[in-house]
């Protein structure tokens, strides 16, 4: 139940943000939207923990501002090495052990290491992930667990 509720909130949110019309009619057809919605997902058995993962909801923020620092420090040193010229790149692949222990936090992890300019996750089997990575010190900085542990704190 605690799943539908969080869609439904999901939902208006989403709906509230992107219609900018709150008159009765709009608003109106707006929750008879979501409601068919809802229905139709109740039909197709999809709200569970994964697709709504409510027990992420109060720790996801903090994770957000930290990747988004990140991902802006990541894209100042691409465009460092973009400007530096093809010598000071050092193109790698490689495996790296990860201790997430649910699916969604291995694809948290995995989406996250994409997101980050100049590393991209390849492949993700059981408990080892692929990353290619522009520069050699990215996957020493993967190495050093940070991220890891940021999204298996998620988990808990």
């Amino acid at each position: 139940m605690k799943h539908t509720i969080s869609l439904f909130l999901t939902l208006v949110a989403f709906w509230l943000l992107n219609s900018g019309h709150y008159s009765l009619l709009i608003s109106s057809l707006g929750f008879v939207s979501i409601a068919l919605v809802l229905v139709i997902t109740h039909k197709m058995d999809v709200v569970d923990n994964e697709s709504q993962p409510v027990y992420l909801s109060t720790k996801i923020f903090g994770y957000y501002m930290w990747l988004i620092k990140e991902i802006i420090k990541a894209n100042i040193t691409v465009v460092k090495h973009i400007w530096l010229g093809v010598n000071s790149i050092s193109p790698t692949l490689k495996t790296i052990k990860i201790s997430q222990k649910t699916d969604m936090g291995k694809v948290i992890y995995a989406n996250s290491i994409t997101l980050t300019p100049g590393t991209v996750a390849i492949d993700l089997v059981d408990n080892e992930i692929t990353v290619h990575a522009l520069v050699y010190k990215d996957i020493e900085a993967l190495e050093t667990g940070e991220m890891d542990r940021r999204v298996t704190l998620l988990e808990r």
